[in-house]
């Protein structure tokens, strides 16, 4: 078999390192979002397979811009992605061809060229808030009685006190848990690794507390608050299985009361609180902090909030001054994505 050239060999080299060393160990902990980035590579490798690009002729200008304009067609054409779908891959790839610029400053003109691709337009479904009546119903017809309604129960009244996202809070461990402050507290860690301080409320304490003597006792501080258990180890429990409890609980309390959608989202739960915040008069900095925004119009959008609203609203606001795992001989680019 012919040997693959030097150039194919370097990338073959950073893919290694990218999915090995920099997705796990720098850039993310969140594994669908590891998924995700490396999904993205895979796919836009079977797409120059298609394209008769073998690991022999894999070579930096396969990742051009009209290359990956082209990509971005098959995606579209062939596989029938959605644009929201085409945009995350967009985005996976251009991860990686950062990291690429980052260990070769030669290569930057391959990052920049990727950054001028604009992603496809998405009409965003709006996210539906629950009234405050609807999430009481909901957190009442959750069975206390079973060891997991009480720890569903606790995990969404913490998500209702705090809007944390969902992985946010199941990422959580006992160490970020201050509940014996004076103002009791958890530490989040959200998007990019940021971190923010969110305030509990007395009766979301007593909750932990309780779900804690009940579920930690001879737990690390480092264990996950919420768990899994498989072979007697403790393992962070998925976002489907969360997602299908809601959905489990929300079918239950819709046969009491019509404002608990029977398809009801974790997300909801967030947003119901951002917006309950918003309806009782908290100010949208302090609202924007809380959920983890990066910008203020990113907030303003999630709420709906017109530029009328905006306005009033900070009229309200005071002044503020490893080892390798490929061999040198490969018959397929996807074989470098195990």
């Amino acid at each position: 078999m012919t040997k693959i050239n030097t150039e194919a060999l370097e990338i073959i080299e950073y893919i290694n390192k990218y999915l090995n060393e920099y997705l796990r160990n720098v850039k993310t902990t969140s594994k669908n979002t590891l998924k995700g980035y490396k999904d993205s590579l895979k796919i836009y490798l079977e797409y120059l397979e298609v394209n008769g690009i073998t690991p022999m002729k894999l070579s930096y200008d396969c990742f051009s811009g009209e290359r990956i304009e082209g990509w971005l067609t098959y995606l579209k054409d062939i596989r029938k992605n959605s644009n929201q779908t085409i945009n995350l891959r967009l985005i996976g790839l251009k991860v990686f061809l950062k990291f690429l610029s980052e260990k070769d400053i030669s290569l930057l003109y391959i990052y920049s060229a990727a950054s001028t691709i604009e992603k496809r337009k998405v009409v965003k479904p709006k996210v539906k808030s629950v009234s405050k009546t609807g999430i009481q119903c909901l957190f009442d017809n959750i069975n206390q009685k079973s060891k997991t309604g009480r720890r569903d129960l606790t995990m969404f009244v913490l998500m209702y006190n705090t809007a944390a996202r969902l992985d946010e809070i199941l990422s959580l461990r006992l160490c970020d848990l201050q509940l014996d402050a004076i103002n009791p507290y958890v530490t989040i860690i959200g998007k990019g690794n940021k971190m923010r301080t969110l305030y509990l409320l007395p009766k979301t304490v007593e909750f932990l507390k309780f779900y804690i003597q009940e579920n930690h006792l001879d737990s690390d501080k480092n264990d996950f608050l919420f768990f899994s258990k498989i072979k007697g180890k403790q393992f962070k429990l998925t976002e489907q299985a969360i997602e299908k409890q809601v959905k489990k609980w929300a079918k239950i309390a819709n046969a009491s009361s019509s404002e608990i959608p029977i398809d009801l989202h974790p997300h909801q739960l967030r947003h119901s609180a951002a917006t309950h915040w918003l309806d009782a008069g908290m100010n949208i900095v302090q609202i924007s902090y809380l959920l983890g925004h990066e910008n203020l119009e990113t907030t303003m959008i999630y709420l709906e909030i017109t530029t009328a609203q905006k306005a009033k609203a900070l009229e309200t606001l005071p002044d503020v001054s490893t080892e390798k795992v490929w061999k040198t001989e490969i018959d397929k680019l996807t074989d470098l994505i195990k």
